[in-house]
């Protein structure tokens, strides 16, 4: 008891040396705790903000990938629906052909009847009668009917002679008309939607000399 009394002074000032020193321990711990809990909890946030730039790089990924599918298919849509139409026209326009060989050779046939029609018209251009008449108005009402079909008459008499239009089947010498022109027409030609069904079949011109100017020609 007597040391305490004599001592106590030195006591109470290491005790409250003692006591600060741990209290400052304290408060540095916790002041480390403090700096290690943000570090600790920003490691997790770090985390999740790696793993959705990840996410959304993955799904701009995939966004690009289906973007890329899609033109594909889209363009190859777009081949197909050429493809589809293409065929439809080539489809289309063969049967279009069709129908016009069809109507050409059913046109062909009525042109025997239409001949015989103009035969006995000429035959009986001087004679008088209602045979004629009823003759010729079927003939016009045949004509209208081809004609509304596409059905035009080929030009020939007193033209130049063309082996496109024309068939050729005689041959006249004379100087009154000029050389390779056609002077008779023994059977009309026609043209069926632009097309030659029929030629013409004609007698032609011939001029004197015209050979021998030609094989000059050839000469040279």
């Amino acid at each position: 008891m007597t040391f305490y009394l004599v001592h106590r002074p030195i006591i109470e000032r290491l005790a409250w040396f003692i006591f600060e020193i741990s209290v400052r321990e304290i408060n540095r711990s916790s002041d480390s705790e403090c700096k290690l809990e943000p570090s600790a909890t920003m490691s997790p946030r770090k985390s999740k903000a790696k793993i959705r730039e990840e996410k959304m790089s993955e799904l701009e990924k995939g966004l690009e990938d289906e973007r890329k599918t899609s033109e594909k298919y889209l363009s190859q849509l777009k081949y197909a629906k050429a493809d589809l139409e293409n065929l439809q026209k080539r489809t289309q326009r063969r049967i279009d052909e069709a129908k016009e060989k069809a109507n050409g050779r059913i046109v062909m046939q009525l042109l025997t009847i239409l001949d015989e029609l103009d035969l006995a018209i000429s035959a009986a251009e001087n004679s008088k009668g209602d045979i004629i008449e009823g003759v010729e108005m079927i003939r016009g009402k045949l004509w209208k009917l081809l004609d509304a079909e596409g059905l035009a008459p080929i030009d020939a008499y007193g033209r130049p002679f063309d082996p496109n239009l024309h068939e050729a089947v005689l041959e006249v010498e004379t100087d009154e008309v000029e050389n390779g022109c056609v002077v008779e027409e023994f059977r009309k030609g026609y043209k069926f939607k632009g097309r030659v069904l029929r030629a013409s079949m004609v007698k032609v011109a011939k001029n004197s000399g015209s050979d021998d100017v030609k094989e000059e020609n050839e000469d040279e």
